[in-house]
């Protein structure tokens, strides 16, 4: 079944977001070499390819699980996730 996964980002969170990145796009790597992601990325806090400052409003993914607690189980281990506590 897909699944939605949806985050907004903390105020000022650009350098956090840049930290957690590396970790964040290898896990979602893993399940795209499955072909089990339909679509991953941020989403840019002002209407421009390259937000620059403005940063990020926050990351949605629409991704391929057995079961909604699988999905759940992912997207709290998720760094991104984590950093912030949501």
């Amino acid at each position: 079944m897909l699944y939605v996964i949806y985050s907004e980002d903390v105020p000022d969170s650009l350098e956090k977001r840049a930290a957690a990145r590396p970790a964040h796009v290898e896990r979602l790597q893993k399940l795209h070499d499955e072909g089990r992601v339909i679509v991953a990325g941020p989403t840019p806090a002002i209407d421009s390819a390259d937000p620059g400052a403005a940063g990020m409003s926050g990351s949605v993914v629409i991704i391929e699980f057995e079961t909604l607690k699988d999905a759940q189980t992912w997207a709290d281990a998720d760094p991104l996730c984590r950093r912030w506590g949501l």
